[in-house]
C-alpha cells in the first residue's frame, strides 16, 4: 500500500514537474504527500567560512525566500489536486541528504529529482535515500514533463535478495499497471546462471498477484546493463523500470555498483529503486 509520500521539493521553479509527478501519484493511489524543502545557500557551511558575514547573510536570506516560495507553490497544486499534504521547511541545508533519508524512514515512498548536469545535484541525496531510509525512491528525470504514466512498467530481475526488495516494493505499482515486462539482462557473467535466477519463478509469482506479466531477456556485456536496460525500455515504450539499487558501505559512505550508477546518469523515464 503506498499511502504516505515524501518529496524532495525543488526550489527552481523551473523543475516544479517533479511536485506535479510526486502529486500524480498521491492522486493515483489516494495518499497523503509531504513536501520537503531545504532553505539556505546551496554551499557547503565550511566553504561558507570564507564570506564576509554580510553576503552569507544575504545568502540565507536569497535561499530561505526561495525555499517558502516553493512551498506556496507546492501547497496551491496539492489543492487544485486535492490531494492530502502537508510540509516541511527546513532552513538549515547542511546535511540535508541526511536530514531526508531520516524523514523518509517514515514514508511509504520517497520521490526525488534526478541530478542535473547543468543545474541541481543530487546524488547525495538519492544515496542516503536509497540506503538509509529503508523505504523504496522514485528518482524522476530532470527532463520529465509528463505524470505518473502506468502503461508499461518493466522490472529488472537478476534473481538478487535486492532486486526482489524492489519488486515486492514495487507490487502497488505493478497491480495497477497496464503492463509489466519482467526483465533479464544476460551477459558473459549470468547467462550460464539463468536456472539459479528463477525468471519464470518470479513471473508466477507476480502473476499470482494478478498482475499482467510478460517474460523478456535480453544481453549485455557485464559493464553495460544500465544501457542494455534503457535501450529495451526505449523499444517497448516502458514508461517506468523498476530495479534494486545497488551499492556497498566504505568509510561510512555508500558507493554506488555500476548498473545503478549508469542509469541514474542516463535514464529517460523514472526510475522505482529499493535496496
Amino acid at each position: 500500500m503506498i499511502k504516505d509520500i515524501i518529496v524532495n521539493l525543488e526550489r527552481d521553479e523551473s523543475l516544479d514537474q517533479l511536485h506535479d509527478y510526486a502529486l500524480s501519484v498521491a492522486e493515483r493511489f489516494e495518499a497523503h504527500i509531504t513536501g520537503v524543502v531545504f532553505g539556505g545557500p546551496n554551499i557547503p557551511a565550511f566553504a561558507q567560512l570564507d564570506f564576509p558575514s554580510q553576503i552569507s547573510a544575504e545568502m540565507m536570506a536569497e535561499g530561505e525566500l526561495a525555499a517558502r516560495a516553493a512551498v506556496a507553490r507546492f501547497d496551491t497544486a496539492a489543492k487544485r489536486s486535492l490531494v492530502s499534504n502537508d510540509h516541511h521547511l527546513v532552513l538549515d541545508s547542511e546535511g540535508k541528504a541526511r536530514v531526508f533519508s531520516k524523514l523518509a524512514r517514515r514514508f511509504d515512498l520517497s520521490v526525488v529529482m534526478q541530478s542535473n548536469p547543468d543545474g541541481v545535484n543530487n546524488d547525495a541525496l538519492i544515496e542516503a535515500a536509497l540506503f538509509d531510509s529503508g523505504r523504496p525512491v522514485v528518482v524522476v528525470p530532470y527532463i520529465q514533463r509528463d505524470v505518473l504514466n502506468l502503461d508499461r512498467i518493466i522490472c529488472c530481475w537478476d534473481g538478487s535478495r535486492t532486486a526482489a526488495r524492489a519488486i515486492n516494493d514495487a507490487l502497488p505499482l505493478l497491480m495497477k499497471a497496464q503492463h509489466v515486462e519482467l526483465l533479464i539482462v544476460l551477459s558473459e557473467r549470468t547467462s550460464k546462471a539463468q536456472d539459479e535466477m528463477g525468471g519464470p519463478e518470479m513471473a508466477k509469482h507476480l502473476a499470482r498477484h494478478k498482475v499482467k506479466i510478460d517474460f523478456r531477456t535480453t544481453f549485455a556485456v557485464d559493464t553495460d546493463v544500465s544501457s542494455a536496460i534503457l535501450s529495451h525500455a526505449a523499444l517497448c515504450s516502458a514508461s517506468m523500470i523498476v530495479m534494486g539499487g545497488y551499492g556497498h558501505s566504505r568509510m561510512r559512505e555508500f558507493i554506488l555498483g555500476g548498473a545503478t550508477r549508469g542509469m541514474l546518469s542516463s535514464m529517460t523515464i523514472p526510475v522505482f529503486m529499493s535496496h
